[in-house]
């Protein structure tokens, strides 16, 4: 139980670095670039930085969850194997 609640708040905070990181960086980013030049690009380079959270995070939650459906997928296998064999002794 405690490795399940470990692994679930490790994920919750990798989640929220997946979308924070560049959110943040393209904001350093569109300042800097707004100071040298004196442009307005630091919204637009926002977008852009969500827009990367954003796939990440969609990255990441379907990894999880491809995992999630094997490791499943794999304990009714195991869970199959068992009930097999405990019918083959019942039945000798």
């Amino acid at each position: 139980m405690k490795k399940e609640v470990i692994r679930s708040l490790s994920l919750v905070s990798q989640l929220g670095f997946s979308v924070m990181v560049p959110t943040f960086m393209c904001i350093g980013i569109g300042v800097l670039i707004d100071n040298k030049f004196g442009t307005s690009t630091t919204v637009w380079l926002l977008f852009l930085g969500l827009a990367a959270g954003f796939r990440n995070a969609v990255i990441l939650a379907k990894a999880v969850m491809k995992e999630n459906s094997k490791t499943s997928s794999d304990r009714y296998k195991k869970y199959e194997r068992e009930e097999l064999w405990q019918d083959e002794d019942n039945k000798n």
